[in-house]
């Protein structure tokens, strides 16, 4: 495949991507409920007097609702970079080869 091919491969997926995420940013409303639970949340912490965000005897403070899901973005995270580095090797491997 030729360099400027893959360029507009690349560009087409960039455009699918982009537009498929701005619609679902429109389909949940934006970012309104998100601010509105984001102004909440600053004025407790304000009044509740807060704490440090490192504290070496307790680790890094998550916030409340990504708090039930560090497990699974760790896994996917896990996932996608065990898929890059095999493809990496993969392509490499193509290249030895000559093809």
């Amino acid at each position: 495949m030729d360099r400027t091919r893959q360029y507009g491969v690349l560009s087409a997926l960039l455009a699918v991507f982009a537009g498929l995420g701005y619609a679902g940013f429109v389909a949940t409303g934006g970012a309104v409920p998100y601010g509105k639970r984001f102004a909440t949340s600053i004025q407790r912490g304000v009044e509740s007097g807060g704490g440090s965000l490192v504290d070496l005897g307790r680790g890094v403070i998550l916030a409340g609702p990504i708090q039930s899901s560090v497990v699974e973005f760790v896994s996917v995270l896990g996932v996608l970079t065990a898929a890059g580095v095999v493809l990496y090797r993969y392509a490499d491997r193509l290249a030895e080869r000559g093809r």
